[in-house]
């Protein structure tokens, strides 16, 4: 049984951790097998956004135990390598065209957890529980740092890494890292309503967009106007922008 599920339906990638009897636990296959999906779908140019979920109750627990009892045998190359393919993935994401969308039910833990930091939007259920509990193992959540710094408070940040605890769905959205929390009845169908928000979109658009937002890290504020003009400028030149100006002004 293949540990991902992967389809392409109606523009949209549907991805799914397939491993529920391990809570959809990672392990280097899984994330490989994420990581090639992706790049898939991105040398297709075809897709409009992804979903990543998991199967079973959980959206993803972290590492598996076979993969915590190796991290303990390797030499500090061998798990630098294995650190460095979680965050070639978290890199990876950001880098994509598409927006990818993170749909958590149950736990979102360590690296699952990270995983989901990394997508460019999380929704969940009222239920879900998030948390980096790393530090508990003597462990650092140290890829998603980079993350969760950018999307939270250098203090919300300092806690949520330093202490290890878990936190309710509600509070992963007060600390800005979920976007929208959902009855578990109404989760399915509004997490498609907000894909097909995208199904509608012009890809040139959102891709111009998702580039020039996360390209901003590090710029001065007049570095961003240029590039943000830049960019405008690109946009107009676009087929979709030319088709969409046109159906304005024929209204």
């Amino acid at each position: 049984m293949s540990e991902l599920t992967s389809e392409i339906k109606n523009d949209v990638l549907y991805l799914a951790l397939n491993r529920p009897e391990k809570r959809n636990a990672l392990n280097p296959s899984l994330v490989l097998e994420l990581s090639e999906a992706l790049k898939v779908a991105q040398d297709e140019g075809a897709v409009k956004a992804a979903l990543i979920t998991g199967n079973g109750d959980d959206f993803c627990s972290g590492a598996d135990l076979e993969s915590l009892r190796q991290i303990s045998k390797n030499s500090r190359d061998e798990n630098l390598e294995d650190a460095r393919m979680l965050g070639r993935l978290f890199s990876q994401i950001r880098a994509l065209d598409f927006p990818v969308i993170a749909k958590v039910r149950g736990r979102a833990l360590a690296g699952g957890c990270g995983l989901a930091t990394a997508c460019d939007l999380v929704v969940c259920s009222e239920s879900a529980e998030f948390g980096y509990p790393e530090v508990h193992l003597g462990f650092v959540p140290a890829m998603v740092a980079a993350i969760l710094r950018r999307k939270t408070s250098e203090k919300v940040a300092f806690e949520l890494l330093t202490r290890g605890a878990r936190f309710s769905a509600q509070d992963a959205k007060e600390f800005g890292l979920v976007n929208h929390v959902w009855n578990e009845a109404d989760l399915d169908r509004e997490t498609e309503a907000l894909l097909d928000s995208y199904r509608v979109l012009s890809r040139s658009a959102v891709t111009m967009t998702k580039r020039l937002l996360y390209s901003k890290d590090g710029l001065s504020f007049e570095e961003a106007i240029e590039a943000g003009a830049q960019v405008n400028a690109d946009a107009r030149m676009t087929k979709d922008c030319r088709d969409g100006i046109e159906r304005f002004l024929s209204k």
